[in-house]
């Protein structure tokens, strides 16, 4: 009888195991036929790339044009930036100088992250006493001042040259945001007693969605005929947005002419991801860029 029942069950075993496959094999079957008919529907369903379907696809070089496309595409090529004043006044140190250019960007969706330009600083016979090279930035459409303070030399010039000596673009191809920081209460004194000639002071507001690493303010003193007569400079870092910060800049010595107007330009560099603060900044959030 025992050797009846083991037969029993190794038969029974087998077809258990028999069914098993073979319900393995119908599953993977309707799997199968599943999937191809997915992968037909999509098939038929995908639009066919077109050269009027506002998609860079196939092997276009542009959004519907060159490639396989019969319509080429246009070439745009960005305006030099243009330097509309500069200058120079006394530091407030012995033999030094501080140098200014406003520089305009006449591009719409064209911004420079990276030019390079040059101050020459020249007696009256034109002969240059000393330069200067610095790298800048700037943004689509946007009017600045570079400073730059502290220029060493040993005799009073009588110009300044600036000139943009290189220039890199990028293309703002999308969704495009400015830093929102604005200078309210800005106010200019000369100091009565304590150290130092005058200060400038007011109050900064990032109202922008990000936390910004470092901040730049340039303060442009103005007299009546709106000329450059001061400057100065200083720096926030660790700004968060929505925050309110108090500046304060130091003159320590008298400079000539009477202060009638105050400029302070407030920038983030957004082209560099260092100037924001990690934990609120998503990549490219900020701007859509293409870089040429």
């Amino acid at each position: 009888m025992e050797i009846l029942d083991n037969f029993k069950q190794a038969v029974n075993d087998f077809w258990q195991d028999r069914y098993k496959r073979k319900r393995t094999i119908i599953i993977a079957v309707f799997v199968a036929i599943f999937l191809l008919f997915v992968f037909m529907a999509y098939a038929w369903s995908r639009p066919v790339p077109t050269c009027s379907d506002g998609i860079k696809n196939q092997n276009e070089t542009g959004v519907d044009c060159g490639g396989v496309c019969p319509d080429r595409c246009e070439k745009i090529t960005a305006e030099n930036l243009v330097s509309q004043e500069s200058g120079f006044v006394e530091s407030g140190a012995v033999n030094k100088y501080d140098l200014y250019s406003r520089v305009s960007n006449p591009n719409n969706i064209f911004g420079s992250n990276n030019f390079q330009y040059e101050f020459r600083l020249k007696d009256a016979a034109g002969g240059i006493l000393a330069t200067k090279q610095g790298i800048g930035y700037i943004l689509p459409g946007e009017s600045k001042y570079i400073v730059e303070s502290n220029i060493e030399i040993d005799k009073v010039p009588s110009s300044v040259e600036f000139n943009i000596t290189g220039q890199s673009w990028v293309e703002f191809t999308g969704y495009f945001e400015r830093p929102q920081l604005k200078v309210v209460n800005k106010q200019y004194d000369q100091i009565g007693s304590g150290v130092g000639f005058s200060e400038a002071k007011g109050l900064l507001k990032n109202e922008s969605p990000y936390d910004f690493n470092l901040i730049k303010l340039e303060i442009i003193l103005k007299d009546a005929g709106d000329k450059v007569i001061a400057l100065n400079s200083t720096e926030m870092r660790t700004v968060k947005s929505g925050e309110n910060r108090d500046f304060r800049s130091l003159w320590l010595n008298r400079f000539p002419g009477d202060v009638m107007n105050i400029e302070v330009q407030a920038e983030a560099d957004i082209f560099d991801e260092e100037s924001f603060i990690k934990k609120n900044f998503e990549s490219g959030g900020f701007q859509q860029t293409d870089y040429r």
